[in-house]
């Protein structure tokens, strides 16, 4: 091995998974970590966790969530944010500095690491930090999120489970989610990278950490009450593992064009049906 990166992404303001997969992803003696973005917005502390990130120095990226946290109340916010359904961003930015939100803003879309030519490093991809990889993923979509791409390894966040996609170009590694994994496994969730003569080595982790602690949270902070209805169904997702906000969303539209229903309503009946 020559050289061995730790890639965290996805923390999602849980702050007992972040500083369980950092304390094990330290003891694994990296020569470098790299945070993939959305450290924040989600879980109760985001606050928290992106101080401890700052505190790492480490090159960082810029997901969604910071892109919101950073837009937010200015010229590129969308008008739908002040909307009660995003009330968890509303929580997390009245708990950021207006310092912290400049570092967002500054951070980058995506990495290119002298010590390690042939890897890209991006949130989503290269073309947006929305875009998703699945295992059906066809090949003239990937080609559209990673144009002119000359590096045989992207190492990428945003989707919520990990996985090895092999396409035409190479290999697209998704880490997985330190706080907010969607695959069934509660436990926390980063990446290894081992570079060595004969190329790269995928070492996906899963770190436990006190789950019920993270739940705790979000009743002791006074985030529930905040983060309206979507909080609770954050709160699903970090107990459960599993997806409930998108979910969610597609099925209160189809209810809603049947009968009259507020979020809350719809978040009510969601989590009583599903």
């Amino acid at each position: 091995m020559t050289l061995r990166l730790a890639i965290l992404a996805d923390v999602h303001g849980n702050l007992p998974a972040f500083e369980a997969a950092l304390k094990h992803a330290l003891q694994q003696k990296p020569d470098l970590i790299v945070l993939a973005g959305d450290i924040i917005n989600g879980s109760p502390d985001s606050a928290a966790c992106w101080q401890l990130a700052q505190s790492l120095n480490c090159p960082m990226l810029r997901g969604n969530h910071e892109r919101y946290a950073a837009h937010y109340g200015t010229t590129k916010a969308s008008p739908d944010w002040v909307n009660e359904r995003f009330a968890p961003l509303h929580w997390t930015v009245a708990h950021l500095t207006d310092a912290d939100r400049a570092s967002m803003e500054a951070l980058p879309h995506h990495l290119r690491l002298a010590e390690a030519p042939g890897l890209l490093l991006v949130h989503a991809s290269l073309r947006d930090d929305h875009d998703t990889v699945e295992a059906h993923t066809t090949e003239e979509r990937l080609n559209a999120m990673f144009p002119n791409v000359a590096e045989r390894l992207i190492v990428r966040g945003h989707n919520h489970h990990s996985r090895v996609r092999l396409w035409e170009k190479g290999t697209i590694v998704t880490t997985g989610s330190v706080g907010l994994p969607l695959d069934g496994d509660p436990e926390a969730q980063y990446l290894l990278l081992d570079q060595g003569e004969t190329g790269w080595r995928i070492l996906h982790q899963l770190v436990p950490y006190n789950l019920e602690a993270a739940i705790q949270r979000f009743f002791t902070t006074g985030y529930l009450e905040a983060a309206g209805p979507v909080g609770r169904l954050y709160l699903r997702e970090v107990a459960t593992a599993s997806y409930a906000i998108v979910p969610f969303l597609r099925t209160y539209e189809r209810w809603s064009k049947i009968m009259p229903l507020s979020l809350s309503q719809g978040v009510e009946r969601f989590l009583n049906q599903y």
